[in-house]
């Protein structure tokens, strides 16, 4: 993967690229801008770029500016200290936003989310695994694509269908994870959370932690909690706290308000 960093901040800059290395060694990272206008001028001559990570507020200006005069058909991971640009990143080939300070664990979400998008449309034959990817056509390709309906769970000597419809939640505990019906029934199954946020359909279901995905409707009410997250009160009597986590609150706010092309944007996807 080949990766052009744009950033005024030198502190900044150097954390990703290390944080780059550590998610993967054999990343290359091109170089750096950290200006508007360097920014133009590198990109007016180079092209062969898998991935941009670009902060929005430059010392000449925000980066936005540089849409247009560059025609860049490469995705863009966005950071910010700010939220308001959020929209406006989705539209110049966001494919996350990330607030300062950026963290490993949020960044590596985003290049995951990065290489399954890649994977997935290499695999479905709209491009070569190696070429740029075209962000419309992925997300047209998404907003068709069928999701799971039904897990084959094992209770006991039998082996049962459970509808994605009867599913409340799915959590991680330990090595496993589990299935909680309407019923309030736990079932575990052979999938982890990260396979299963790319399974299920993004306008009912929401990864707000590591921990949990939520289904839309087993939410009965959402309080303020503290350091700025939101906590999630279960329809069903369930015996654990649900917080989502502080850097999906903005991405949680925008699914449950029915954006859920936005939720798949700004979290995680």
């Amino acid at each position: 993967m080949k990766v052009f960093i744009i950033e005024d901040e030198i502190p900044a800059a150097e954390k990703i690229q290390r944080y780059l290395k550590r998610y993967d060694e054999n990343i290359e990272i091109l170089g750096q801008a950290m200006s508007v206008k360097q920014a133009i001028s590198w990109l007016d001559e180079n092209h062969d770029v898998d991935l941009l990570l670009m902060d929005i507020q430059l010392t000449d200006g925000l980066s936005f500016d540089i849409f247009k005069s560059v025609k860049i058909d490469i995705p863009v991971i966005f950071t910010t200290a700010y939220n308001e640009y959020a929209i406006e990143a989705f539209k110049a080939n966001g494919i996350d936003y990330l607030l300062k300070p950026v963290t490993f664990d949020a960044l590596s979400e985003s290049l995951h989310k990065f290489k399954n998008l890649k994977n997935r449309l290499s695999e479905q034959g709209k491009v070569e695994t190696e070429s740029v990817i075209d962000l419309q056509a992925a997300l047209q390709m998404l907003s068709k694509r069928e999701y799971k309906t039904r897990f084959m769970v094992k209770i006991g000597e039998h082996i049962r269908s459970v509808t994605t419809d009867t599913i409340h939640l799915f959590y991680a505990e330990g090595r496993n994870a589990y299935i909680v019906t309407e019923e309030g029934k736990r079932l575990i199954i052979d999938y982890k959370l990260e396979t299963l946020e790319e399974m299920l359909d993004p306008k009912k279901f929401f990864r707000v932690n590591r921990s949990y995905i939520i289904e839309i409707n087993a939410i009965k009410d959402v309080l303020v909690y503290s350091n700025s997250r939101l906590k999630i009160i279960l329809h069903l009597n369930f015996d654990r706290e649900i917080i989502v986590s502080r850097e999906k609150v903005n991405a949680f706010k925008t699914w449950f308000d029915g954006e859920w092309f936005g939720h798949w944007l700004i979290s995680h996807w």
